[in-house]
């Protein structure tokens, strides 16, 4: 309940700013978010997240011990960061979504990804930024924006301002937060809204 109040309270917050003639930039916020800032994209209404909000929930302690092994349990409820190179999707070729380890919500698409060279996932932007949250990380002595999944809560890497066009962002991503869905496999699994990502054009 917690959750969706605080995002119908960011939604309100948004509505407002769009109104105001001298915030033509509100719902296009970039790495330089500020702290525990929820980005919101201008489509964003509050049906959806109401919506998302019933769908895609954090399940409790006890399930995700359970659910989770041990560099998932790490990554997403502790804010650790999986090896390099050395990790399930780094090198994915396939295409489909990834989606929230923990909650399920759709995170990236494979339309997005690119090899950054550093080992991890890594994606010019996510499905919706409705369903990222951008937070200033201030440890090990450097700044830097963590990324966080708006519903599961869960910590998946951190955004970077030396990705490639058509954004200049990169979303360096942990493999342990994430589940690969083929999109072969996308309408069993009821993400078949995504589907449309993967048409030709």
């Amino acid at each position: 309940m917690k959750i969706l109040t605080a995002l119908l309270l960011s939604c309100a917050a948004f509505t407002s700013c769009a109104e105001n003639k001298n915030s033509s930039n509100v719902g296009n916020i970039g790495i330089n978010a500020s702290a525990k800032q929820m980005v919101i994209t201008d489509s964003t209404n509050k049906t959806a997240v109401v919506d998302h909000a019933k769908r895609y929930t954090k399940p409790s302690a006890a399930v995700l011990r359970k659910k989770l092994n041990q560099m998932q349990y790490k990554v997403t409820q502790k804010e650790g960061t999986e090896p390099p190179f050395n990790n399930e999707y780094w090198d994915n070729k396939k295409p489909g979504i990834y989606v929230d380890i923990a909650s399920g919500e759709p995170l990236f698409s494979s339309t997005d990804k690119y090899r950054s060279g550093t080992g991890w996932p890594s994606f010019t932007q996510p499905i919706d930024k409705m369903f990222v949250t951008e937070r200033e990380d201030r440890k090990f002595f450097q700044t830097r924006i963590e990324v966080r999944s708006t519903f599961g809560d869960s910590h998946l890497g951190h955004i970077f301002d030396d990705g490639p066009a058509p954004t200049g962002l990169r979303y360096c991503i942990n493999s342990a937060s994430l589940r690969f869905i083929p999109v072969e496999d996308m309408e069993k699994e009821s993400y078949s809204d995504y589907l449309h990502l993967f048409e030709k054009r």
